[in-house]
C-alpha cells in the first residue's frame, strides 16, 4: 500500500483509504468489508445516497467519466478500485501516471471493458475461448459468413444480459445490435461455471472452488448459483487451473470473476473475465473463510491474501424487481423466507425498483448442496420485490 508505517507490522488508523468508483451493491459490500479491516472508503457515484454511499458515509456525487471528480477522488485516498467497468480508462491512466495507485490497473480495465479487446487479449495469452470476429452490425453478410448459431456482443456497456443477442438462424439477424460489436460461436454448454480468482501485488494467486451458474431464461441474468458446482473433482481442478492461468496472464491485481463454459465434450472455455468482485462470489460472505470482498481489499492494499476454503455448501439467488412494477420498493415474503434455516438475506438499499433490477440476493447454507438448492427455490417463490404503487 502507499501509506508508510513505522514498524514492519504496525499501521496507523485508518489502515488504508480506499476510493471506489461506482456505488452499487458490489461497492456496498466492499465498504462493509473495508470497515471490518479498519479501512475508510470514499465512493464516487452519480446517484445521491447510492447503496455504497449509504454505508461509507462519504460520497462524491459525480459520473464515472468526470475527470475533475476522478482527480478529486484520487487526492483523498491511497488506492482506487471500482465496482463497475463503465469508466474512462484513459482518464484513469493519466491519474495513475501522476503517481496515484489504481488496482486493477487502468490499462487492464481498458482491455477488459471492451469485449473485443478482451477476447483478443485472451487469444494472445493462449487462453481457450469461443471463436470470434469483429463485425459491422449494419451489414448482415458477416453474420451469414460466420455461420449460425452465433452470439453478438456489444463491445462496450453490456451487463446483466444487456448488449448480448443470441441468433439461431438468419431469421434472427434483424435483432442485431446497432453498435460496435463482435460475434462469437454459440457454445452449447453442458454447464456454465465461474471461478473467483485473487492475485496480490506480489503475484501470489489463490482461487475459490468453481461454482455452477443457472441463468434466468429470456433475461440472461444469473438466477441461481450452486457452490460448489456439481462437477467431477478433475473438472473442478482443471477449471481452477484455467482461471488462475487467465488472471496470471492478465497480470491483474485484485479479485477477478472468470466465467467458463463446460462444453458437452467436457472442454473448458473462458467466456468472459470481470476485473472486480462478481455476482458469482456473493456466497463467499457466509460460506467461505475469506469472502471475495475482503479478499479484494487484501490484494489491493498489499495485505496477505486470505484462505479460500469453503466451509459449507451454498446456493444463492438474486432478488430481482418484479415484472411490471417500478417505484419505491416493497419486500414481500421476507418473514417466511427468514424462517427457513440457513437463509441469509442481503438487500442493497436501492431507492427504486424496476423489472428485473438486482435489488438484493439470498444465500442458503446447508450440509447438502441439493437441500440448499431446494431451500433456495422455496425462497425464490416466497420473496418478491415490488413497488408501493402495486400493493393496493
Amino acid at each position: 500500500m502507499s501509506k508508510q508505517h513505522a514498524l514492519p507490522d504496525q499501521y496507523p488508523y485508518p489502515v488504508a483509504r480506499i476510493g471506489i468508483i461506482g456505488g452499487g451493491q458490489l461497492g456496498r459490500m466492499l465498504v462493509k468489508s473495508a470497515k471490518r479491516l479498519g479501512c475508510t472508503c470514499v465512493v464516487l457515484d452519480p446517484t445521491p445516497g447510492s447503496p455504497a454511499g449509504q454505508v461509507s458515509g462519504h460520497q462524491i456525487v459525480a459520473d464515472s467519466h468526470d475527470p475533475e471528480a476522478l482527480q478529486q477522488l484520487a487526492q483523498q485516498v491511497d488506492v482506487i478500485t471500482f465496482d463497475i467497468e463503465d469508466i474512462d480508462a484513459g482518464i484513469l491512466e493519466e491519474i495513475a501516471a501522476a503517481g496515484h495507485q489504481i488496482l486493477p490497473s487502468a490499462s487492464l480495465l481498458g482491455d477488459i471493458q471492451d469485449k473485443l479487446r478482451q477476447k483478443q487479449l485472451l487469444t494472445r495469452l493462449g487462453i481457450p475461448t469461443a471463436d470470434f470476429v469483429e463485425v459491422d452490425p449494419s451489414d448482415a453478410e458477416p453474420f451469414a459468413r460466420f455461420g449460425y448459431p452465433l452470439v453478438q456482443k456489444a463491445r462496450r456497456g453490456g451487463y446483466d444480459g444487456r448488449g448480448v443477442v443470441v441468433m439461431q438462424s438468419a431469421a434472427d439477424a434483424a435483432q442485431a445490435l446497432p453498435v460496435p460489436s463482435l460475434i462469437e460461436r454459440f457454445v452449447p454448454a453442458a454447464k456454465e461455471l465461474a471461478v473467483i480468482v485473487v492475485r496480490g501485488q506480489d503475484g501470489e494467486v489463490r482461487s475459490y472452488q468453481p461454482v455452477e451458474m443457472c441463468f434466468r431464461s429470456g433475461e440472461n441474468i444469473l438466477d441461481m448459483l450452486l457452490a460448489p458446482a456439481r462437477i467431477s473433482a478433475e473438472t473442478a481442478a482443471a477449471a481452477r487451473r484455467l482461471a488462475v492461468e487467465t488472471v496470471t496472464g492478465l497480470e491483474g491485481v485484485g479479485i477477478f470473476g472468470v466465467e467458463l463454459f463446460l462444453t458437452e465434450d467436457a472442454e473448458l472455455l473462458v467466456n468472459e473475465v470481470a476485473p472486480r468482485t462478481h455476482n458469482s462470489g456473493h456466497y463467499t460472505i457466509e460460506a467461505c473463510i475469506t469472502d471475495q470482498f475482503e479478499q479484494h481489499l487484501r490484494a489491493i492494499t498489499g495485505l496477505p491474501l486470505g484462505a479460500t476454503d469453503q466451509l459449507i455448501p451454498a446456493a444463492m439467488i438474486n432478488l430481482l424487481g418484479e415484472p411490471g412494477e417500478s417505484g419505491p420498493p416493497v419486500i414481500r415474503g421476507l418473514r417466511a423466507a427468514l424462517a427457513i434455516p440457513g437463509v441469509s438475506v442481503h438487500l442493497y438499499g436501492k431507492a427504486s425498483t424496476r423489472p428485473f433490477r438486482k435489488m438484493g440476493h439470498v444465500t442458503v447454507l446447508d450440509a447438502d448442496i441439493e437441500s440448499a438448492r431446494r431451500k433456495a427455490e422455496q425462497v425464490r417463490a416466497l420473496i418478491q420485490i415490488g413497488s408501493e404503487s402495486e400493493t393496493g
